[in-house]
C-alpha cells in the first residue's frame, strides 16, 4: 500500500499523528512483514492513537479489543447465542416432533437429533467478538489489542495461536482462518512483564513522552487557535511537570486537553494564577498538584525573571523543558 516510510509518514500527519522516523519505519515493516506489532511506553503518549490514525490512513476499519482483568475468550473472540438457539428450538418444535415420531427408541432418537444439530451450531448462532470479527471480516481490517498486560497470562498465552497463524479453532465448525491478513497492534502500558513467547512474535515499538519541539508540534496541530507563544509557554511547562518526581506524569493527550482548556479560557498569556486553576487538568493527583506549585508558583523566588511573570512580549531565552 506504502511504497516506502516516507509516506507512511506524510500519511499519519495527515491524520494528525506526528510519526518519528522509528514509528514509521515499524509500520512500514509490519505491512511487509506481515507481523503484529507491539508498542510499549508510558499510558498517554500516543500507542492507541497510533493504531487509530493507522487505520484512518491506509483506509480500514478499526476493530478495538480493549483488556481487563478476567478477559476470556468467551469475551474477545466468541460466544454461542444461546438464547436464540433455544428461541429457534421452540420455533420448530413441530418440525423437530415430526423428526423424532419415527424413532423406535431413545438410542435412535439421539442419533437422529444429532443429524441436524449443525442447525442449531453454525454461523447464525455464533456471535463473533473482536478478534473473530478481524479474522473474518470481509476486507483488510486494523485489529487493536489495547492494554494486552492488563488481561492475564493465560489470556496473553491463548493470543499466541491468533498471532502466530491468524486463525482460530471453533469446536463445533472447525478451523477458521483468516479470510484477508489483519494489522494488528497490541499496546502495553509495562504494569506487567510480557513473556517472550507473545514479544516473539511481534515487532517491537517503545513510545516515549516527545519531546519539546516535537509535542509543539502536536499542540500547534491539535489546538491551532493557540497562540505560539502560549503554546511554547504551555510545553515548556508540562515538560518541566515530567522531570519532577510525580505519581503520574501529564501525557500528551493531558497536554492537548490543558492547551483547549486555555483557549476556553481566552487565556492570552500563562501567569501564575492560570497555572494555578487549571493544573488539575494536567495532574491527577493532590500531591503532585500540590508538588507542582511549589515548584513553578513558588520556585521562582520572586517576580524579576519567572517565566510565569513575562509577558507574550518577552523574547528572554529559555532552556529546553525548563523555567529558569
Amino acid at each position: 500500500m506504502f511504497k516506502d516510510v516516507g509516506q507512511i509518514t506524510q500519511a499519519l500527519s495527515q491524520q494528525q499523528y506526528i510519526s518519528t522516523d522509528e514509528i514509521s519505519t515499524v509500520m512500514f515493516l509490519a505491512e511487509k512483514l506481515e507481523k503484529p506489532i507491539l508498542t510499549e511506553g508510558p499510558a498517554g503518549v500516543g500507542k492507541t492513537e497510533l493504531a487509530k490514525a493507522w487505520a484512518k490512513a491506509a483506509g480500514r476499519p478499526l476493530i478495538r479489543l480493549q483488556c481487563y482483568e478476567g478477559l476470556d475468550e468467551s469475551k474477545a473472540l466468541y460466544e454461542w447465542e444461546y438464547a436464540k438457539q433455544m428461541l429457534y428450538t421452540q420455533l420448530l418444535r413441530d418440525k423437530l416432533s415430526e423428526i423424532l415420531a419415527k424413532t423406535g427408541s431413545l438410542t435412535e432418537a439421539a442419533d437422529r437429533l444429532g443429524q441436524e444439530e449443525n442447525v442449531f451450531f453454525s454461523e447464525r448462532f455464533l456471535l463473533a467478538r473482536p478478534l473473530l470479527q478481524a479474522i473474518t471480516a470481509p476486507e483488510p481490517v486494523v485489529l487493536l489489542i489495547d492494554e494486552i498486560d492488563r488481561a492475564d497470562a493465560e489470556f496473553e498465552a491463548f493470543l499466541l495461536e491468533i498471532l502466530s497463524d491468524f486463525q482460530v479453532s471453533v469446536p463445533e465448525l472447525g478451523t477458521i482462518k483468516a479470510r484477508h491478513m489483519p494489522v494488528v497492534i497490541l499496546t502495553s502500558n509495562n504494569t506487567r512483564e510480557l513473556s517472550e513467547a507473545l514479544k516473539r512474535r511481534c515487532l517491537y515499538l517503545f513510545i516515549d513522552y516527545p519531546s519539546h519541539d516535537s509535542e509543539l508540534r502536536i499542540v500547534q496541530m491539535r489546538v491551532p487557535q493557540l497562540s505560539a507563544k502560549l503554546a511554547q509557554q504551555a510545553v515548556e511547562v508540562v515538560q518541566s511537570l515530567r522531570q519532577m518526581d510525580l505519581k503520574k506524569s501529564p501525557s500528551v493527550s493531558e497536554t492537548i486537553d490543558w492547551a483547549k482548556a486555555l483557549v476556553m479560557l481566552n487565556a492570552d498569556h500563562l501567569d501564575k494564577r492560570t497555572l494555578e486553576t487549571t493544573l488539575t487538568v494536567l495532574l491527577k493527583h493532590e500531591s503532585d498538584v500540590q508538588k507542582a506549585k511549589r515548584t513553578l508558583l513558588q520556585g521562582g523566588g520572586g517576580t524579576g525573571g519567572h517565566p510565569l511573570n513575562r509577558r507574550p512580549n518577552d523574547d528572554t531565552p529559555r532552556r529546553r523543558g525548563g523555567w529558569n
